[in-house]
């Protein structure tokens, strides 16, 4: 019995030892490498998407010199792309900007427990509300930080960070949406996930702005539209 102990313990030692490879990996160093490579992906992925927008636009101009299009072919492929996202936008809009609270917050109102930590944070549940509220008050285009949304985006979140098509984004966030602004307005005051946000807004502190735009100019789309899982209808 001794000896298994003893044997199971080595086993595990060396399974340590050998995912450490000699470092410690109780540490925060090793949790900063990674951030760090995680933002450097981030980095490169944009530095990509602005390469893939350059070639997108010389290869649009050479197919318009090139084609033998109409008018109307070429009017028809022009809202195509409008709805697609992969065009700019311009026009009246409003920014939504969430924001974490102070991470030592205290109640703000009566009757309210202790936060706990994940009471201080955005959510991805609060930030696809915004985007879903705005997408249903009419939206044309929906800006979330720098980057276009289309069909195929989807907003996802690690802990308190953003992963949006390929880069990662921390607080605050801003999502900016082209459209008529009384409508948009109501589709955020109309939505129950944000107006149960609005509560913990009220509690804790979290971050909630929404600002209006006479005209704002949304970027087109400038990534890779491929579809992986989902096949077209024939």
């Amino acid at each position: 019995m001794t000896a298994s102990i003893f044997a199971l313990a080595g086993l595990i030692f060396w399974i340590s030892f050998n995912t450490a490879q000699g470092t410690n990996i109780r540490s925060d160093e090793s949790m900063l490498r990674l951030s760090d490579l995680i933002q450097d992906r981030s980095d490169k992925n944009a530095a990509l998407d602005e390469k893939t927008a350059a070639m997108r636009s010389d290869v649009d101009a050479l197919l318009h010199r090139d084609d033998d299009r109409s008018a109307a072919d070429d009017k028809r492929l022009g809202a195509l792309e409008k709805s697609a996202g992969t065009q700019k936008l311009r026009g009246s809009a409003v920014t939504v900007t969430l924001t974490d609270a102070p991470p030592n917050a205290t109640p703000k109102v009566s009757g309210v427990p202790d936060p706990q930590p994940n009471d201080l944070v955005i959510h991805q549940q609060d930030l696809q509300a915004v985007v879903n509220a705005l997408w249903q008050g009419g939206a044309d285009g929906i800006r979330v930080m720098d980057q276009r949304l289309i069909s195929t985006s989807a907003v996802r979140c690690v802990g308190n960070t953003l992963i949006l098509q390929g880069r990662v984004y921390s607080p605050p966030y801003k999502v900016t949406a082209v459209g008529d602004v009384s409508s948009l307005r109501d589709a955020l005051d109309d939505d129950p996930a944000i107006q149960n946000y609005q509560e913990y807004v009220k509690a804790y502190g979290l971050g909630w702005k929404v600002d209006e735009h006479d005209s704002v100019t949304l970027p087109g789309y400038s990534g890779t539209a491929d579809l992986h899982y989902a096949k077209p209808v024939d």
